[in-house]
């Protein structure tokens, strides 16, 4: 499980832009749990699970991966996946990195 900040003006339209990530990135509509968790599965992600951290100011996202799927299906899941990454927090996979970085440090 992980947790992402959402970059400054982001944060008003993250509900709607976690679910609308989930459909423009993997091109499929998420199942949706009472509890306000989006679930999909996708290529070499048997589950992804997204929802609103605390205060709605974060997206946590937890994972299941297929440990069988091909280089060529993994390629293409991380790609998309870095891209609703990118869609919903803001931030470039770059930017991410960083800010993991400065909170270890």
């Amino acid at each position: 499980m992980q947790e992402y900040k959402i970059k400054r003006g982001y944060t008003k339209q993250l509900a709607d832009s976690m679910v609308q990530g989930l459909r423009d990135q993997f091109e499929i509509e998420p199942a949706v749990s009472e509890d306000g968790h989006y679930t999909i599965s996708y290529g070499a992600l048997l589950r992804l699970e997204v929802w609103l951290g605390e205060g709605g100011k974060t997206l946590i996202v937890d994972t299941e991966a297929d440990r069988n799927a091909d280089d060529e299906t993994i390629i293409d899941t991380n790609r998309r996946f870095r891209n609703y990454l990118q869609q919903v927090t803001g931030y470039t996979a770059k930017e991410r990195t960083k800010k993991v970085k400065k909170m270890l440090d």
